[in-house]
């Protein structure tokens, strides 16, 4: 079950890139980018990717977002991202199905109302959604009619239609209310079929929700603190998960980069449109 040993503090942002057949995922609090048996060092926080073409990944980083040589380990920035702002780093992100990368922002502090969410689009960036505490659950319906995002603390998570370029088109509506529950939404993925896979902070599991909001069944991991899924494998039905170990004491799980085998398809993880 455990896909890679490396102990991150904060792993997150796990992106199985399609023509690859290969794992990204990162360390926020370590600054650094992991693939198995491999790792890149940055000069600070950097939380989320997506893909350019075979060779080339954005990443998300506190101040900017940066055009990465998966090769080379060059890095090239695209455009600024919060950089005037000393209080915030990058946290969740996802491409959409129209080329566009939505990342969110927060607190390094986990500050209230710090942060904000974002979506860069054939060169703009522009904010989407603001304040937010602690931005997470990006993701996208197949169809890319739909975006879902939550603002952790208040464990709702929120959708949103979207335009035939993928900006939003309405105001958000509630999805799936999990406040009175110890369920704390951290990252999403959406399945082939339209299902959400959250995991939640603190429950060391992976639950699936109907686009209704109805529960379906979880994935349980043996580290309590996991942060985001993602299918990949050879027929996208493998479920990855990264976890955090900030806070908790040394274990051979707390940190680590988890798979399982489902009767579940995944999403092909979309292309970023630069």
């Amino acid at each position: 079950m455990i896909f890679d040993n490396t102990a991150c503090q904060l792993g997150e942002g796990p992106l199985w890139h399609p023509t690859r057949n290969q794992l990204f995922w990162f360390d926020i609090l370590n600054h650094r980018l992991h693939t198995k048996g491999q790792e890149w060092k940055f000069d600070t926080y950097v939380s989320a990717a997506g893909w350019v073409d075979t060779d080339t990944l954005m990443i998300a980083s506190a101040k900017s977002l940066l055009k990465f040589d998966i090769k080379t380990g060059e890095r090239t920035e695209i455009c600024p991202l919060e950089a005037d702002n000393p209080v915030t780093r990058s946290n969740d992100g996802r491409a959409d199905p129209q080329g566009g990368f939505w990342i969110g922002t927060m607190g390094i502090e986990a500050q209230e109302n710090a942060g904000a969410i974002y979506r860069y689009y054939k060169g703009e960036l522009r904010q989407l959604f603001a304040p937010i505490t602690i931005s997470n659950a990006i993701c996208f319906a197949p169809d890319g009619k739909t975006a879902y995002f939550t603002d952790t603390p208040t464990q709702k998570i929120m959708q949103v239609q979207l335009d035939q370029d993928g900006w939003p088109a309405s105001e958000p509506t509630l999805y799936l209310d999990l406040s009175g529950t110890e369920d704390r939404p951290d990252g999403s993925v959406i399945d082939h079929d339209g299902n959400m896979w959250n995991a939640q902070w603190g429950r060391g599991r992976v639950a699936g929700y109907a686009p209704d909001g109805t529960f379906i069944k979880a994935f349980d991991f043996p580290a309590p603190q996991t942060t985001c899924p993602s299918f990949g494998g050879d027929n996208l039905t493998t479920l990855f998960c990264t976890s955090a170990a900030t806070g908790l004491p040394t274990s051979e799980s707390n940190g680590r980069t988890f798979c399982v085998e489902t009767d579940i398809k995944g999403q092909r993880e979309h292309q970023v449109q630069l």
